[in-house]
């Protein structure tokens, strides 16, 4: 028996009861009815450094729990908008072979769009971009903002062109991303190569690195994000090293001299307006978190990606 009547939808119930599901939603294993699809990529058979990453999606559903229903500060209710549910795991039966792993991801995003779902992934490491712009992008090629410590436009890594440092060059030249209305945001850190992002400036990508970030804020940043990804449908991918590792030291390639997650707060909602039919947030490593502030972080800024989504969708 349940004596408050509100209680009777389990989000507005104690935030430590239940089980854990992305931000308290429906768990569905039906795919119908959904509008905006809250999915779990744990893979990380393309990180070039430390792993971890698979354990992210558990990590940051535990920590979502947390997440109330309701932006402060745009005032948008995303489970009012939208039907909104924890559709489950883009888990990989063959985790050994990198190119047929995200084969297998692909199909899951397929199946996930043909029932008219945008979804929205929290990897995994950032290869998994790759298999889903595949699904999302097949019938055309979408925008990019891509906000980041490092550009991941890089090409062969020790016998692979596949991993979490090159997705957006493979996306790029499969057609999936058109390179003139894309932008990466936060890049920073030291190279091993000079000309280690050479492709994204040649291709026409706009490269804020985060000495510009810094000189122009976030909101001066959002703002040029809207100016070069323009009308049309967009993809929105965070790598959570894109903030400082006094915010997120749960990473694979920390880099220091990033956001703080207020910058990234006002950033992502700067985007409103812009239509993120997918987006993705990537590389939380539970193994190096620290009483779990990355995957907190990684929660909450997850929320501001669904507002995003939310808004584009019912305007759609």
């Amino acid at each position: 028996m349940i004596d408050y009547e509100e209680m009777r939808d389990p989000q507005k119930r104690p935030r430590y009861t239940g089980l854990a599901t992305f931000m308290r939603s429906r768990w569905a294993e039906s795919l119908e009815g959904v509008d905006i699809g809250l999915v779990g990529v744990p893979f990380d058979g393309g990180v070039t450094n430390r792993p971890g990453a698979r354990h992210a999606p558990r990590e940051v559903r535990n920590y979502s729990s947390l997440i109330r229903g309701v932006n402060q500060a745009t005032r948008v209710a995303p489970f009012e908008l939208c039907r909104v549910a924890d559709i489950g795991d883009a888990w990989v039966e063959r985790p050994y072979a990198l190119e047929t792993a995200h084969d297998e991801i692909e199909a899951f995003y397929r199946r996930v769009l043909a029932a008219g779902i945008w979804p929205l992934s929290v990897g995994g490491d950032h290869s998994v971009s790759l298999p889903i712009l595949r699904a999302v992008a097949a019938e055309r090629p979408l925008g990019l903002i891509h906000i980041d410590a490092h550009c991941d436009t890089g090409d062969d890594y020790m016998g692979s062109r596949y991993h979490h440092g090159a997705p957006f060059r493979r996306a790029v030249e499969e057609g999936l991303l058109d390179p003139g209305r894309a932008i990466q945001i936060g890049i920073r850190g030291q190279l091993t190569d000079p000309d280690l992002w050479k492709f994204s400036h040649d291709a026409g990508m706009r490269v804020v690195y985060m000495e510009e970030f810094y000189r122009m804020g976030a909101v001066e940043a959002a703002r040029e994000a809207k100016r070069v990804v323009g009308e049309g449908p967009a993809y929105l991918s965070f790598d959570i090293d894109s903030l400082d590792p006094a915010f997120a030291p749960g990473t694979g390639t920390p880099e220091v001299g990033g956001l703080t997650t207020l910058e990234a707060q006002l950033l992502l909602r700067g985007l409103r307006g812009l239509e993120i039919v997918a987006a993705d947030l990537v590389e939380v490593s539970p193994p190096f978190d620290q009483g779990g502030i990355t995957a907190l972080a990684a929660a909450n800024l997850m929320f501001e990606m669904l507002c995003l989504m939310a808004e584009a969708r019912i305007a759609g």
